[in-house]
């Protein structure tokens, strides 16, 4: 069973060693953190459930795996907005049964991706859970004053564009489900996704994408959300979807998989149409896939076909 809250706190507190960490002027061990923001910056603030039997299962998922794309879901919408982040802020409820092995390997999962971007475990809280594993990440971005890229930026002849490629995430959890063995790698898109956090910032920088979203609910439900912040339509050109693959040996996923599949963590942004979007940016390609249309709603277009998109991607709480 999890070590008493005390003790695991000082556990996690030993792992994390975030006190007094670059803009964590405190960290774990008092009532709250204290967080320093750069001059002239605005704080971005994010919060994202990891539930089991719903965005994990742990025959299924290593703990490493499960408290890397907890932390990924918060630095993710920190790379939508174009920002940086600093600190995150991890609430677990762990059932009593649950192994401190289980517990330790999970919180040096998410050690490891926020070292790679200098972000600070700084606080959480800890519970007792009467069935499964529930952990809350709150993520702490800033962004220079003004410039946060938002969704409600979309203009009609804005061209859309996606990093990376679609699908690959559902895919994996497709043959998951199929009890088809999945062996985690560290470079698969759905145990260990990277957020695209440079690239966020790239577009933010130089003054690229008008409106910007990252891809966690499948790419007609989230492009939908840019359109109805923006007051427009979308036009997707089926052709140019880039397809993931999964599987071994390697093959392209369905066309429905990248467009209602979720969980991909790649950024869905829009920008003028004569602005030039390099092809890539900082290792990740970026490809056109569409315009935004003055006419409210979401077409697809194949060959001289124009068809609606129904927004089919995740969405709780669902009738079905």
């Amino acid at each position: 069973m999890p070590l008493p809250e005390k003790a695991l706190i000082e556990e996690v507190r030993r792992f994390a060693r975030s006190r007094s960490t670059g803009n964590v002027r405190l960290g774990i061990g008092d009532d709250c953190a204290i967080i320093g923001i750069p001059p002239r910056h605005e704080a971005l603030v994010t919060t994202d459930f990891s539930l089991e039997g719903v965005h994990f299962r742990r025959q299924w998922h290593p703990p490493e795996s499960v408290g890397h794309r907890c932390l990924a879901r918060g630095l993710s919408d920190i790379a939508a907005m174009g920002g940086t982040p600093i600190a995150a802020f991890l609430s677990l409820a762990l059932p009593a049964r649950l192994p401190q092995s289980w517990v330790d390997r999970f919180i040096k999962g998410l050690l490891s991706l926020a070292k790679r971007y200098s972000v600070a475990l700084a606080g959480g809280d800890t519970a007792q859970s009467p069935a499964g594993v529930l952990a809350d990440i709150i993520v702490m971005g800033s962004v220079p004053k003004g410039t946060a890229v938002i969704r409600s930026g979309a203009r009609p002849g804005n061209a859309i564009y996606v990093t990376g490629a679609l699908g690959g995430s559902a895919a994996t959890l497709n043959l998951l489900r199929t009890k088809r063995k999945v062996v985690p790698s560290e470079t698969d898109r759905h145990f260990y996704p990277r957020p695209r956090l440079e690239v966020g910032r790239y577009l933010r920088e130089k003054h690229i994408a008008t409106a910007m979203i990252d891809l966690s609910d499948g790419l007609s439900t989230d492009l939908a959300h840019i359109c109805d912040e923006s007051s427009v339509g979308a036009e997707v050109e089926m052709p140019r979807l880039p397809l993931a693959s999964a599987g071994k040996p390697p093959t392209s996923v369905s066309v429905d998989l990248a467009l209602h599949g979720g969980e991909d963590y790649e950024l869905l942004f829009t920008a003028p149409a004569k602005t030039r979007v390099p092809s890539v940016i900082s290792g990740v390609p970026i490809t056109r896939i569409g315009t935004i249309t003055k006419v409210r709603g979401l077409f697809t277009r194949d060959a001289s076909r124009r068809t609606p998109l129904l927004v089919r991607g995740w969405e709780h709480f669902r009738r079905t």
